[in-house]
């Protein structure tokens, strides 16, 4: 009964905010950037009555937020349409992971109709990432769709925190919305870009950041994210759907943006991986471990190491090899020997790792030459007795 409810007030603010935006005039947004596809998926909602809908993103997605309004929006415009909705929104993972997910979570559901894609502040305030590192996981997922499902739409909408706020009030554009918006460009992808709406609202006096909620949007931000998406569909589908149309696949750029981009990326069982003493794969006893734990992990295997633990080893093919971890209040030092060479550090704490069995990817190396490579693990001895950062806890190796 409640989800019920509070979906039926998201609705209503949703309806409220379509209602105010179509009585300021019929004049193109700005910050709705159509530009090729979504017709194939129209098609597939119009003609053959049915549709699979993904959402991936980090926890601005997870949430009850934009994803059920935007699905909600569908339904109404497509009432005869029988539509399948995947939620692979993760809370704390950026684009960088999502490329290595994506096969897992979104493709392996079978045919994608339309994908919603939500890594801008993740990438920004979690990850922390270069302009190079927004694009190998953006242009991971992009090129990624393109050449696994060519005939699937994409819509990018970039969100916006305090931080990035401040900047395009200061007529700057946040690094990873700049870095995203390149990829957007090189693969003819619509986007979003709510960021930059809701500072353009503020500065009108039609919005304050406390209406719209903060980092995590309250029913009013979620609502002008789904107005705008919605905007930017009715543009594409606002004619009548020719008799004879047919599907087409998208057009794929010959070079990507960045060679080292993750369009090849996806998950490795650590259960492959050989171990020595000390390691085990298994489900943890999260009762047991300090730090708060989130249900997304329930149940899941884990490749888990600890002070005395010996090594791990597994070869791979590819140019980029890294781990999907649970980084918690204890996360260590991994050494990495990749190919025989010295080993090199790569530290599992992350800032946010003090009180959260925290996810994020790691990279151990990029930029490999194309091939078969080997790679050897261990944890980092502690330099005395009472060090906290001891343990390492892996969900997926990653290989792109």
């Amino acid at each position: 009964m409640f989800r019920l409810i509070r979906m039926g007030i998201f609705v209503g603010v949703f309806l409220f905010a379509i209602a105010l935006g179509q009585a300021d005039g019929a004049e193109a947004n700005r910050n709705v950037k159509l530009r090729g596809g979504l017709q194939n998926a129209r098609i597939q909602f119009e003609q053959k009555k049915t549709g699979r809908v993904a959402f991936i993103g980090g926890s601005i997605t997870q949430m009850d937020g934009y994803r059920p309004m935007v699905s909600d929006w569908l339904r109404a415009r497509f009432p005869e349409t029988k539509f399948e909705f995947i939620n692979a929104g993760i809370a704390s993972t950026d684009s960088q992971t999502g490329a290595f997910r994506l096969g897992d979570h979104v493709l392996a559901k079978g045919r994608i109709d339309l994908l919603f894609v939500e890594f801008a502040v993740n990438d920004d305030q979690d990850a922390r990432h270069s302009r190079r590192g927004c694009i190998l996981g953006m242009e991971g997922i992009v090129r990624q769709m393109r050449q696994r499902q060519p005939l699937c739409d994409l819509v990018v909408t970039h969100f916006v925190n305090p931080p990035m706020l401040e900047q395009i009030q200061s007529g700057n554009t946040p690094p990873s919305i700049e870095a995203h918006e390149a990829v957007l460009r090189h693969y003819n992808v619509s986007s979003v870009h709510l960021a930059r709406e809701v500072a353009d609202r503020i500065a009108d006096g039609k919005l304050t950041w406390a209406q719209y909620g903060g980092t995590h949007p309250k029913p009013t931000g979620n609502a002008v994210a789904a107005e705008l998406i919605g905007e930017l569909l009715d543009r594409r589908w606002t004619k009548p759907l020719p008799t004879s149309a047919a599907k087409g696949s998208a057009l794929i750029p010959a070079k990507p943006l960045d060679a080292g981009s993750f369009f090849k990326g996806h998950f490795l069982s650590p259960g492959l991986a050989k171990r020595s003493e000390g390691w085990a794969w298994h489900v943890p006893d999260w009762k047991k471990i300090p730090g708060s734990f989130r249900q997304t992990f329930a149940g899941l295997k884990l490749l888990c190491g600890g002070r005395a633990s010996g090594g791990v080893s597994f070869e791979f093919e590819g140019r980029a090899v890294g781990a999907y971890v649970l980084a918690g209040p204890d996360a260590g030092v991994l050494e990495v020997s990749l190919d025989g060479g010295k080993f090199k550090p790569t530290n599992l704490y992350h800032r946010h790792s003090r009180g959260l069995h925290y996810p994020r990817t790691v990279i151990f190396a990029n930029d490999l030459a194309p091939g078969r490579h080997s790679v050897r693990l261990r944890l980092a001895k502690p330099p005395g007795d009472g060090v906290k950062g001891t343990a390492a806890r892996i969900l997926q190796f990653v290989v792109n």
